[in-house]
């Protein structure tokens, strides 16, 4: 199953199985939390920059802890690379 979401700039971004398998293989904790990735992208809080051309969605999940989704847009629609959580 993959989900696109579009993200606040009309941007459609894709998290495919493969890249979720991935992501979970890398971040067990984010196991079962696949919808408030995707509402992640939806919804950020905040959008920052990367160093290499990608951006990082952010949400604080609970004080002082943070969910962070990076991805990259393309000119007609994006992809996540990773995610996951951080204090």
């Amino acid at each position: 199953m993959e989900n696109a979401v579009t993200f606040k700039n009309g941007v459609p971004i894709r998290l495919t199985d493969e890249r979720w398998a991935h992501i979970t293989e890398e971040h067990a904790e984010l196991a079962g939390w696949r919808f408030e990735v995707v509402e992640n992208i939806a919804e950020p809080t905040r959008i920052l920059a990367g160093g290499a051309g990608e951006l990082l969605a952010t949400r604080e999940i609970e004080a002082g802890k943070w969910l962070v989704v990076v991805y990259r847009e393309l000119e007609k629609d994006g992809f996540v690379i990773t995610a996951f959580l951080t204090r």
